[in-house]
């Protein structure tokens, strides 16, 4: 059973850093492709980043130059590096694992607030 639990959330003064990690189970974590998505307070779920098992990213354009996705195959472990944040990026930031294109799993998700 697939198994993804993030970590690092919390409150943050605008301008400030924060490490998201999202520890995979159940997995061959290294042959999946790891996203991270975020839902704020009255909106929907968005993309926020990807990195495929090459280790190629990606980033939505909210976020590019600020954020920075990685990975740990050794540790089965994704991170996003929160860098310069703002409070429109105060959400609950998910990690989701994909197998190609097929969904593997969801993690529980871990709050962000970013104060002004």
């Amino acid at each position: 059973q697939v198994h993804l639990v993030e970590s690092g959330g919390g409150l943050v003064q605008a301008g400030g850093s924060l490490r998201l990690s999202c520890v995979a189970s159940g997995i061959i974590f290294s042959t999946h492709n790891m996203d991270w998505y975020r839902q704020g307070p009255g909106k929907q779920r968005e993309y926020v980043a990807l990195i495929t098992t090459a280790g190629s990213t990606n980033y939505a354009e909210s976020v590019k130059g600020r954020f920075t996705i990685s990975r740990d195959n050794a540790k089965n472990t994704v991170y996003l590096q929160m860098n310069s944040l703002k409070p429109e990026d105060t959400a609950v930031y998910y990690c989701k694992a994909r197998l190609g294109a097929v969904v593997r799993g969801w993690g529980q998700g871990t709050q962000v607030t970013v104060s002004s």
